[in-house]
């Protein structure tokens, strides 16, 4: 009876704690911004971005987040670039369709910036990245109900840490694209088990 008691109240304090939260695809946006000929960037989108967010407000250190996007759907608005970037030169989606985050630590910087650092995974090399990230407070979803909160979140990796070296050398010592590559995610995600009265807008 104490075992069941007890086990009962450590399950409704980590409900009180830890809220679960499902990033919405649909308001949701992983771009990234590289540079090219060394003299200007191109930037690009990524494809849909799916997750879960467990956000402690008790203690953000306890928060974890798990989230995938899609690399198949990338676009720079130009075919022939995004073919090669979908290709085994760089990303190889046929083989590799998806990119994934999964947290290993935050922390709280102030009242609504965190740094998050997690792992990366692109292709099959997995590597640790640190996110500056800005969290909303919670609103309530005018056409659905839903429970909605939001987050900015970016951060600068080098490419060829995860095995994406392709290059090509220029007239004037430089290269083709450029090493670091700068990536900003919006996303909104609502708390679970919230009533679904309509379709998010």
């Amino acid at each position: 009876m104490k075992n069941t008691l007890l086990a009962a109240v450590l399950m409704l304090s980590f409900e009180s704690f830890a809220a679960p939260w499902d990033i919405d695809p649909a308001h949701a946006t992983a771009q990234f911004a590289v540079r090219h000929m060394m003299v200007s960037e191109v930037h690009g989108t990524l494809g849909e971005v799916k997750g879960t967010v467990e956000l402690d407000e008790k203690d953000i250190t306890q928060s974890k987040i798990d989230a995938t996007i899609d690399v198949t759907a990338l676009s720079t608005k130009n075919q022939k670039r995004d073919e090669h970037l979908r290709s085994d030169a760089f990303f190889n989606t046929e083989k590799f369709p998806t990119l994934r985050f999964k947290s290993t630590k935050i922390e709280k910087v102030s009242a609504e910036k965190l740094r998050i650092t997690g792992d990366l995974t692109i292709r099959d090399k997995t590597k640790s990245v640190v996110l500056d990230a800005t969290l909303s407070p919670e609103v309530k979803n005018p056409f659905s109900g839903v429970l909605t909160r939001g987050a900015t979140a970016t951060t600068n990796i080098n490419r060829e840490d995860w095995g994406l070296v392709w290059n090509m050398a220029l007239a004037n010592n430089g290269v083709l694209v450029g090493k670091e590559v700068k990536i900003s995610l919006e996303l909104e995600f609502t708390k679970r088990g919230d009533p679904k009265a309509a379709p998010s807008k």
